[in-house]
């Protein structure tokens, strides 16, 4: 299911189009005219282009939101030969928008790719998709072949396949699986300087971004910023699930709010709570259900719009359940490799279990509540943070079932079918 909600409709800004049905090369070029790219460096049609990413405003769709004109700035300064890596791991099961990307329109995806590479004077593009995307990955390497028998491509295209876990995607773990073939997130202190494989740069972006800089590279920064709001400009593409008739993935100006997108997929019963952001987000009370669908606006609520999440949590579903099913999915993801993630998310997941059926000795709040303090920001990457956001975000909206549980009394729904998406059933 894709649907399209917009404040304004200049059709050329929007990826809405795109996603009916895959488009081969052909119909691509047709739609959207031949890729035209200058390999030169400094040419006037470079400037104008790193120009254009930086009038539009984009800020990328993975997760980050970092501005992508910033991101380009720092990989053209670590010089040139490098990497442009396209991030289609999508490693949160609530997700579906970069897959559908990658498999109905994997030329935009591309023609973005090959748009920085030449800005960057990247020699390659590598495209990551996870064991187990078989179908994705046979949709953009069908692609690629179509590119190489056209001449098409000016960077040599590839596909490669880390394994499908939820860190696997973050940008330092796919740099480490195209250089060495660890999967492994590092530590980086300094997120401004540019990250490197075989010392050359790397420019990591997600489909959904590499999508919009082909858009704006083709047509320049006015249809893009037509779009949204003036100080966060643009459309993005959102997955909807939940307790919902029709779950699917929408594109939406930013700046809508929460209510309004979340109706777009049809409720089945009322909402008590909408996940935002994904499994890695914060779960946010009907008050804040108005709160615009941009970054300014969902920080104040101490959320944030991540990948591109928002799951309804129905009235007949218990929020600490679910949060207690999401903490073990994270605890089970761990690369393996901090304190925080290896001993810390499995008992944070172990402290909610107990919650969500009432079994509460006296120290099991005191003790949660350090335990979430001990994991925070002590991670080599973000994915015990986000962990922590997630369970401290549940004990805030569902604070009356949180009492409850802790007086010994188990939610009665804590046994029905999870609203969520995981990749295997996780009892509690």
């Amino acid at each position: 299911m894709t649907r399209s909600m917009s404040q304004a409709s200049p059709e050329v800004a929007s990826l809405h189009h795109l996603l009916g049905h895959p488009i081969d090369l052909a119909g691509h070029i047709e739609t959207h005219g031949a890729l035209a790219v200058s390999l030169g460096h400094g040419t006037s049609w470079q400037r104008a282009l790193a120009a254009s990413l930086e009038e539009s405003g984009l800020a990328g769709r993975g997760g980050g939101g970092f501005p992508a004109s910033i991101k380009l700035a720092v990989a053209r300064a670590g010089g040139h030969g490098g990497t442009v890596l396209v991030n289609g791991m999508e490693s949160e099961p609530a997700s579906d928008k970069d897959k559908l990307l990658l498999t109905r329109a994997p030329h935009l995806v591309l023609d973005g790719a090959q748009y920085l590479a030449a800005l960057c004077r990247a020699k390659r593009i590598v495209v990551c998709i996870p064991i187990g995307s078989d179908g994705v990955a046979a949709a953009v390497g069908h692609a690629i072949d179509e590119r190489s028998s056209a001449r098409y491509a000016r960077v040599s295209e590839t596909v490669v396949r880390p394994p499908d876990r939820f860190v696997a995607g973050e940008e330092s773990a796919l740099v480490n699986f195209v250089e060495n073939g660890l999967s492994l997130p590092v530590f980086r202190a300094d997120k401004g300087s540019a990250l490197r494989i075989q010392k050359r740069p790397a420019l990591v972006h997600n489909a959904e971004t590499l999508a919009h800089i082909a858009l704006i590279a083709r047509n320049g920064p006015g249809p893009f910023r037509a779009r949204g709001m003036a100080e966060e400009p643009g459309t993005c593409l959102v997955t909807i699930g939940g307790a919902v008739e029709l779950p699917g993935v929408v594109e939406v100006d930013r700046g809508v709010a929460l209510r309004d997108i979340a109706m777009l997929s049809r409720p089945v019963e009322p909402a008590q709570a909408l996940l935002v952001g994904g499994y890695g987000g914060t779960w946010v009370g009907p008050e804040d259900f108005g709160t615009p669908y941009a970054s300014m606006s969902l920080r104040m609520i101490g959320a944030s719009a991540g990948v591109g999440i928002i799951v309804v949590l129905g009235a007949e579903a218990c929020g600490v359940a679910e949060s207690a099913r999401i903490a073990r999915f994270l605890a089970d993801q761990s690369a393996g490799q901090c304190g925080p993630c290896v001993f810390g998310l499995p008992a944070v997941a172990d402290d909610l279990a107990q919650l969500a059926r009432g079994q509460v000795g006296t120290g099991l709040m005191p003790r949660l509540d350090r335990r979430l303090g001990e994991i925070s920001g002590r991670g080599a990457c973000r994915h015990p943070d986000g962990a922590v956001n997630l369970v401290r975000s549940a004990l805030k909206v569902f604070a009356a079932d949180v009492a409850a549980h802790a007086q010994g009394r188990p939610c009665p729904y804590r046994h029905k079918p999870s609203a969520l998406r995981f990749p295997r059933p996780i009892t509690i």
